[in-house]
């Protein structure tokens, strides 16, 4: 029977207690019915899974103790950053939780001139603190150690002005090279993926600006939520861990 993972924000030590967040919490009580003694999978993003066991489960807390830990070995040798045009609601969810299951490394918001939501300030904030929730969501369900970084959304041109290095792929349904052509990218690359409403022409200016080649997926215009899933798949078909 597979245990539940639980990604806890702190250090995590063979032997020590340590209290699982809130909303962790709750659904072990509330959903597994899980009980003291009973056992759970915790991480926190170093690299390792850690056995533990639970120690202490009220309405108030929940903790747990350490009892081993073992180094995982599951990330892709193919790191893909996401630059994504941010997306409206549930989209972006789908986007970054997908994205993170295929294994990828980051995650750069764009907002681009088509791009249908605004963020600034306090909303900016809230919906970082919610994308990141996600990814690490996603994590616990794919068994992933690692967490993929994600950035706060930035205009387009701010997003890939912090780039190094890599090759770089913009996806065009009108492109002359097919993303199964693509030379072997290393052990990194970028993937631009537009908003609902695309690539707008200055941003496809930035974009080849900043070193991105346009790649082409099929003979079908695919949604942004379809889009780059496909992409990041096919690419980690051919240079990364699918197969």
């Amino acid at each position: 029977m597979r245990l539940t993972r639980i990604h806890v924000g702190a250090p995590l030590v063979v032997g020590q207690e340590v209290t699982l967040p809130e909303s962790a919490a709750a659904h072990l009580a509330r959903v597994l019915r899980l009980q003291p003694g009973d056992a759970c999978v915790l991480f926190n993003g170093d690299g390792h899974d850690y056995a533990a066991r639970i120690t202490i489960l009220s309405k108030r807390e929940v903790r747990a103790r350490v009892e081993s830990v073992r180094a995982l070995d599951n990330e892709s040798p193919l790191h893909i950053t996401l630059v994504q045009g941010v997306a409206r609601g549930e989209k972006m969810d789908w986007i970054l939780q997908k994205a993170t299951e295929l294994g990828v490394h980051a995650f750069l918001p764009a907002s681009s001139e088509r791009s249908e939501v605004r963020l600034d300030g306090e909303r900016a904030g809230k919906r970082l603190a919610h994308w990141r929730s996600v990814v690490i969501a996603a994590c616990e369900q794919s068994g992933r150690a690692r967490i993929p970084s994600v950035a706060s959304s930035q205009a387009l041109p701010l997003a890939v002005s912090s780039l190094t290095g890599t090759a770089r792929f913009l996806l065009d349904p009108l492109a002359q090279q097919a993303i199964t052509d693509v030379a072997e990218p290393g052990d990194g690359c970028v993937l631009a993926v537009g908003p609902e409403g695309g690539w707008s022409p200055r941003d496809r200016a930035v974009l080849e600006g900043a070193g991105f080649s346009a790649v082409r997926l099929g003979p079908r215009v695919l949604r942004t939520e379809t889009a780059g899933i496909a992409a990041i798949a096919a690419l980690q078909t051919r240079f990364g861990d699918l197969g």
